[in-house]
């Protein structure tokens, strides 16, 4: 079985983004392989629901979190409180960890040694993806700009697999005038 890597901005996507997503996911999961990703919004979070339709048992699906389950949780309703993101959307995304979790706890990899704070979060979340480079066998990326990010997290999870001789399937997209 081959672990396949799915990385991608948490901030926006659109219709035909999804769309390659879920067909992508779907084809890794019917040919018996898995993914490996990291659990936040939009890319992550539509790439684990169409894993989660496939793979009931969840035991070709590897979630790595920044943190644990629970520091995570509060995290995202801090933001929902700040708006940062929708109150729909913390509920749906922790809603669906903890429905991974239960299914399959192995396959939901809390990090249990670091505090995850504001002054740690942008480290641990590209540890994170350093965990995920050392998952997988290969790469597939949705490198999204928006008007907020130039998508450098997921520049840093295509570098480093770079860097290992991970194969690297790349699709890039430009959402910063609306699109």
């Amino acid at each position: 079985m081959k672990w396949v890597g799915i990385s991608g901005s948490w901030r926006k996507t659109n219709k035909e983004i999804e769309e390659k997503i879920r067909s992508i996911v779907r084809e890794i999961i019917m040919r018996g392989d898995g993914i490996v990703s990291g659990g936040a919004l939009n890319v992550d979070y539509i790439a684990l629901d169409e894993a989660l339709k496939y793979n009931k048992k969840a035991d070709r699906i590897k979630i790595f979190l920044p943190t644990t389950l629970e520091k995570y949780t509060k995290h995202y309703q801090k933001h929902a409180r700040l708006r940062t993101i929708t109150p729909r959307q913390e509920r749906d995304l922790i809603g669906q960890l903890t429905k991974l979790k239960k299914s399959n706890p192995k396959a939901l990899i809390e990090n249990l040694d670091i505090d995850f704070t504001e002054e740690t979060k942008k480290r641990m979340y590209y540890e994170r993806n350093s965990k995920i480079v050392g998952a997988c066998d290969e790469l597939v990326a949705f490198h999204i700009k928006t008007e907020a990010s130039e998508g450098l997290g997921t520049l840093d999870t295509i570098e480093k697999a770079q860097a290992k001789g991970i194969p690297v399937k790349l699709f890039s997209y430009d959402l910063k005038y609306g699109n």
